[in-house]
């Protein structure tokens, strides 16, 4: 039987309370249609119409849901091969992901997202740098993506190996980036790399100061965030719980 206080007569006015739930199931229409995470077994690439259509707050809000298809071990209907059709001859990402590059955490993966959603930079530690800043701004000024997202996870080799003031090669610069978070991490029990709850805290802080450095670092991006054009969030992955925190 239906709730008549939800459904005003026909020609009269509209309740804010039963717009929304329009605005909020077009847009699910939208994503369903076709990209990030839509689900569809026939849905294509994401269009410049659909990603133009969402607000940053909808794009993580589509992320969050993808991130609980997985969690769930719900069985993807993602069509790689009619996405890889549809964006052979252009792209409209709706954000740009920096995430880390351990195999557990492949971003597009735990999130549900499909061939053309997203662009994706991977480093170990998930940190800035001017290149990776670059490739954010062309993904956002540019390319019109409207989100910005640094996801770090837990059990973090890159944070242990800063923990640890580890000397290899290259991977000695990388580190020293990351030692900041080492440093300013708040903790009360044993600050060591083989406590996981202190590695997962310094994991965060990190993600946390990558976050004020794309600000400090990137006036373009800056300014898109002001404008409220971008929105600049952070994020952890549990790598026991498949479950993506998301913050900032």
């Amino acid at each position: 039987m239906c709730d008549i206080s939800t459904n005003p007569p026909l020609g009269g006015p509209m309740s804010r309370r039963t717009l929304l739930k329009i605005s909020s199931a077009a847009v699910a229409a939208s994503l369903a249609a076709g990209g990030l995470g839509g689900g569809r077994a026939d849905a294509a690439a994401l269009t410049k119409a659909q990603r133009d259509k969402m607000t940053p707050e909808e794009i993580i809000a589509a992320m969050k849901r993808g991130n609980e298809r997985f969690r769930r071990g719900e069985k993807t209907t993602q069509n790689f091969l009619a996405q890889q059709r549809a964006s052979a001859k252009g792209q409209h990402p709706a954000a740009v992901l920096l995430s880390c590059i351990d195999s557990r955490a492949p971003a597009e993966v735990i999130l549900d997202l499909g061939i053309g959603d997203v662009f994706n930079c991977r480093v170990a530690g998930n940190i800035a740098n001017e290149d990776i800043l670059g490739s954010m701004e062309f993904a956002c000024k540019a390319a019109g993506a409207k989100v910005v997202l640094v996801m770090g996870h837990t059990a973090c080799g890159a944070i242990m190996g800063a923990i640890d003031n580890v000397e290899l090669g290259n991977l000695t610069g990388l580190l020293a980036k990351i030692r900041p978070a080492v440093q300013e991490t708040t903790f009360a029990g044993e600050r060591s790399s083989k406590n996981l709850a202190y590695v997962d805290a310094v994991a965060r802080q990190n993600v946390e100061l990558t976050l004020a450095d794309i600000r400090k670092r990137s006036a373009v991006l800056r300014d898109l965030e002001s404008q409220r054009a971008v929105k600049v969030v952070g994020a952890m992955y549990n790598l026991e719980t498949a479950v993506v925190e998301f913050f900032g």
